[in-house]
C-alpha cells in the first residue's frame, strides 16, 4: 500500500460511521491524520469511534446534515477539539429507494436532494471559513457515476449527485487561489449497507454496467479519496475523478 502523508492534518468525514466513509477514516488514521466522524446514527457512530480509536485520535459528532445549526455546531466543536479542519470528505448519502420518476413520492425525492446535495453544501459552508483561517484545505465530495449518466429508476439520486458535481466545480473555482482544492469522485456502486435500500433489479443493473464485472471495494475508494486529500494533490481542483471500473468513458 502506498503511503499517503496526512501527518498533522484533521480530516472530517461525513457518514463516517460506515461504508466508504469508514474505510476513508481507517486509511486516514493509518496515514497520520486525526479524524472527526460526523454521522446521524449515534449508536453506530459510537461503535465506529471506539473501533477506529485503536488507530489514532478520533472524535465523533452526531449531526443531521440538513440542519444548518447542527452542522455549524459540529464544525465549531470539531475545530475546538482538534485545533484545525484541514480536510472535508462529504461521504454521507442516501439512495431513497428505486422507482420511476413519476411514481416516486415527492417527499422522498426532496429528502434525497436535501441529504446528498444540500447537506454537502451546508458542511462546506461551515468548514470553508475555518480552512481559510488556516490557509489550507482539501475537500472531496463523493458523487456517483449516476450523476454523470443518470440511472433509470433513481432520478432523485442521480440528480442529487449531478448537483454535487456542479457544486464541486463552482466551489473549486471560487477557492482556486486560496490553497483550498475541491474535487469529486464518481464511484460506481460499492457493496456497502446502502444496498439494503435498493431493489435487487437495480443492483443487477448496476453490476451489468461495470466492465470489470464487480463492485468497488471501499478501501479502493479510500485510496483515491485520500490522495486527493493530501498535499500531493496540488494542481487539480473542480475536477471529477472516475471510480467506475470502466463504466464511465468520458
Amino acid at each position: 500500500m502506498n503511503e499517503i502523508d496526512l501527518k498533522g492534518r484533521t480530516v472530517v468525514i461525513t457518514g463516517g460511521a460506515r461504508g466508504i466513509g469508514y474505510a476513508v477514516a481507517q486509511r486516514a488514521l493509518r496515514s497520520g491524520a486525526s479524524v472527526a466522524l460526523w454521522d446521524v446514527d449515534a449508536t453506530r457512530l459510537e461503535r465506529s469511534r471506539s473501533e477506529l480509536s485503536e488507530l489514532g485520535k478520533v472524535s465523533a459528532v452526531t449531526v443531521d446534515l440538513v440542519d444548518e445549526a447542527a452542522v455549524e455546531a459540529a464544525a465549531a466543536s470539531t475545530f475546538a477539539e482538534h485545533g484545525s479542519i484541514d480536510v472535508l470528505i462529504n461521504s454521507a448519502g442516501i439512495t431513497g429507494g428505486n422507482g420511476s420518476t413519476w411514481e416516486l413520492d415527492p417527499a422522498v425525492w426532496r429528502r434525497v436532494i436535501e441529504v446528498n446535495l444540500i447537506g454537502s453544501y451546508l458542511t462546506c459552508r461551515a468548514v470553508v471559513p475555518r480552512m481559510l483561517e488556516g490557509g489550507y484545505g482539501r475537500i472531496v465530495n463523493i458523487a456517483s457515476v449516476a450523476g454523470k449518466e443518470g440511472n433509470p429508476n433513481a432520478s432523485h439520486y442521480s440528480a442529487s449527485k449531478a448537483g454535487l458535481i456542479g457544486l464541486t466545480k463552482s466551489l473549486g473555482k471560487e477557492l482556486a487561489k486560496r490553497n483550498i482544492l475541491v474535487n469529486a469522485v464518481t464511484p460506481a456502486a460499492a457493496k456497502t449497507e446502502i444496498f439494503d435500500s435498493m431493489s435487487q433489479e437495480h443492483i443487477d443493473y448496476m453490476l451489468a454496467k461495470i466492465p470489470m464485472n464487480r463492485f468497488l471495494l471501499p478501501e479502493e475508494a479510500a485510496s483515491l479519496i485520500l490522495w486527493l486529500s493530501s498535499e500531493d494533490c496540488a494542481f487539480s481542483t473542480g475536477a471529477v475523478f472516475d471510480l467506475s471500473g470502466g463504466r464511465a468513458t468520458y
